[in-house]
């Protein structure tokens, strides 16, 4: 079993598409393992955004990432990195198929409704920059 970690964005909680994601992971058989509600501060989004912090587009990342309280989730299943970014799609929202989370409920580039990792070792790290071990669960 492998794990994944996933941010629901800020245009995803504004719009409402919470559990419509959520139940396509579910749907999908991957089982949450650890989840939570939480605001996004500028020093944990410099750190998450280290490989992009120095470019004249990151502050336009930090305001919408920091807009309004995310959710962040940790899920389990085989090859779940993988299956994760087939069911979002590209991370141009306007290049996504219809059916993938991000075509049907993505907007743009920025505003694709979800973050997911994009490889095991990120998802690794990740999970640990947003989660204390205590709060990760085995089900």
């Amino acid at each position: 079993m492998q794990r994944t970690f996933v941010i629901f964005k800020p245009d995803c909680m504004a719009q409402r598409h919470v559990g419509s994601v959520l139940s396509r992971f579910e749907g999908a058989g991957f089982t949450i393992v650890g989840a939570k509600m939480t605001r996004l501060t500028p020093a944990l989004l410099r750190e998450h955004y280290a490989h992009v912090a120095s470019k004249p587009f990151y502050p336009e990342i930090e305001q919408f990432m920091s807009s309004r309280p995310v959710i962040v989730l940790a899920l389990e299943g085989d090859n779940i990195v993988a299956q994760v970014r087939d069911l979002l799609g590209p991370t141009d929202s306007r290049k996504a198929a219809k059916g993938t989370i991000r075509g049907d409920f993505g907007t743009e580039m920025m505003k694709n409704v979800v973050h997911a990792s994009d490889s095991d070792e990120n998802a690794k790290i990740e999970l640990a920059r947003f989660f204390k071990p205590e709060e990760l669960y085995t089900v």
